[in-house]
């Protein structure tokens, strides 16, 4: 018969205190009575809870190391990103633990183990898909004020938040294609439910509404921040009687697979459709044409991250803001041009 695993409640229940008071004890013993902290070390005992893991973080004062949780590592954009990171982490007494939330999802209570067992003192999540229930059981492990989210968040979560300008890119992008002469632009959107599509969708309909664009709903085109998405979406623009003469992309990647479906066809670019991406990776420089974009600057977006998440874990949250945008910028090359006669 497999015996049930024991849980906080559990121990809570033997040494008759709270939950809440198991957890400080486990993470921040220090500010516990010491009658306390002995009823909550028994009651550890007694139940089995996680025994070894737990004393062992008991007697360690830190981990020296930080956790840092990318969505598909085999995407180009975090690249920089990462580089940033360690920039900052190799000056630092930390070393830095990667995984890769698509390729292994953690699980519920996954992130509030890696803090209990010891493993780390802090992340750092570019992955707006954790769960709520996840990040609760962090709060009340007492270890909230050591994540901190970079580039993608969690909304309705006080949690630091830093990121690129992405409704300031959007209008950027927007702005620079009306400027070329473009009335016809449609929209290439990121996955549903994503904050980044949230976002760059609506700048980019706040920026159409302010320069009085046409609006239809048929050139807003969901994508998923893929090649895939984007070489779909050329075939429904190609299938459409009155197509756009630019598209905005809602990632570079995106845009490659648009250009690749458009050329496939006979469509040239930019001299038939306009095409801008998002984000400025490697590539987007020399692929054919080059890519107009928005440039994120991720280097500094890493390395901003890894100075809050520092500043924390010493104990001076304040130096830097809860939230910073990294202000983004318009690169222009040779996928844009002005519309057709």
């Amino acid at each position: 018969m497999i015996q049930k695993t024991k849980t906080i409640q559990d121990v809570a229940r033997a040494a008759r205190v709270s939950a809440t008071t198991v957890s400080r004890v486990l993470t921040n013993p220090e500010l516990v009575a010491e009658r306390t902290r002995d009823a909550v070390h028994e009651a550890v005992k007694l139940t089995g809870y996680r025994a070894n893991q737990a004393a062992r973080n008991l007697r360690m004062q830190r981990a020296s190391a930080v956790l840092v949780l990318v969505p598909n590592l085999g995407k180009p954009f975090y690249s920089g990103i990462l580089a940033g990171l360690s920039e900052v982490f190799a000056g630092s007494d930390y070393s830095v633990l990667i995984t890769d939330t698509e390729c292994d999802p953690l699980q519920d209570a996954a992130l509030a183990s890696y803090f209990l067992d010891g493993r780390i003192d802090g992340a750092i999540s570019l992955d707006g898909g954790l769960s709520s229930q996840a990040l609760r059981q962090c709060r009340d492990l007492g270890v909230g004020e050591r994540i901190v989210f970079l580039c993608e968040w969690v909304e309705g979560e006080a949690f630091p938040i830093i990121s690129s300008d992405n409704a300031e890119g959007a209008r950027l992008a927007i702005r620079h294609l009306h400027a070329l002469g473009h009335r016809k632009i449609a929209h290439i959107t990121g996955p549903d439910g994503n904050v980044l599509t949230t976002a760059r969708r609506e700048g980019m309909v706040t920026e159409r509404a302010r320069l009085g664009l046409p609006t239809r709903a048929d050139w807003i085109i969901r994508g998923d921040f893929s090649l895939e998405s984007g070489y779909a979406a050329a075939a429904t623009i190609l299938a459409m009687s009155d197509r756009p003469t630019a598209v905005f992309c809602s990632a570079d990647m995106v845009a490659f697979g648009l250009i690749a479906g458009l050329q496939a066809a006979g469509v040239r670019v930019p001299e038939d459709i306009s095409v801008v991406g998002f984000d400025d990776i490697e590539m987007s420089e020399y692929y054919v044409p080059a890519l107009t974009t928005i440039r994120q600057d991720r280097r500094q977006l890493g390395r901003r991250a890894a100075q809050v998440l520092l500043n924390r874990l010493s104990g001076a949250a304040g130096v830097h803001p809860p939230e910073a945008a990294i202000p983004v910028e318009l690169v222009i090359r040779a996928s844009t041009a002005r519309p057709p006669a």
